[in-house]
């Protein structure tokens, strides 16, 4: 359960950082504002949606659906969402692509559609939180638990801090945190 709510928290910071960014504009730093943003993008696409989802989606929800039976509409909208997820990081790495190739007309598009993703997410894991993870508390065994613990503890997120960083992804995480301007990350603000 831990792991779920600290993977969403490191989750939930890049997401309302990506906005902030966005906000801030690449001012007289374009290339660096430009790698940021696709490092925040490259983040969600990598571990969110290829290790975090697939764990929910294979191992949580079935677990808690057969003994909850109630949470199944829940669960199958989470379902559409980790379905349409890839997809809609996918395209915002484009529309980010787009402002940075082709100017100032295509920054608006990238900002509607960061803001209604940011905004899909977090409700995202706002459900998953107030709805099948306190189902998952009440109905779950201890075996249960012990093959989730195991299986979440394969792939912590490499954003969290609680952990030691995978070196595959610790050039990842420097570029993120010693490059976004303060106070989004460590970088000159």
């Amino acid at each position: 359960m831990q792991i779920i709510l600290d993977e969403h928290a490191s989750l939930s910071a890049m997401l309302r950082s990506m906005p902030m960014m966005v906000a801030r504009g690449p001012g007289d730093h374009a290339q660096k504002f430009f790698d940021v943003l696709r490092a925040m993008l490259f983040y969600i696409d990598e571990f969110p949606e290829r290790l975090h989802h697939p764990k929910e989606s294979d191992l949580l929800f079935p677990r808690v659906v057969r003994l909850a039976p109630a949470v199944m509409p829940v669960v199958e909208r989470l379902e559409r969402d980790h379905m349409s997820g890839e997809k809609a990081v996918r395209e915002l790495q484009h529309l980010l692509l787009a402002w940075e190739l082709l100017g100032e007309p295509r920054k608006a598009d990238f900002e509607l559609h960061c803001k209604r993703y940011v905004d899909f997410y977090l409700e995202h894991m706002r459900l998953e939180e107030t709805v099948i993870l306190p189902e998952a508390e009440k109905v779950l065994s201890e075996a249960d638990w012990k093959e989730l613990d195991a299986a979440f503890l394969e792939n912590r997120d490499p954003l969290g801090g609680r952990h030691v960083v995978d070196p595959v992804y610790d050039r990842l995480f420097s570029r993120i945190v010693m490059e976004a301007p303060a106070p989004i990350g460590l970088g000159d603000a």
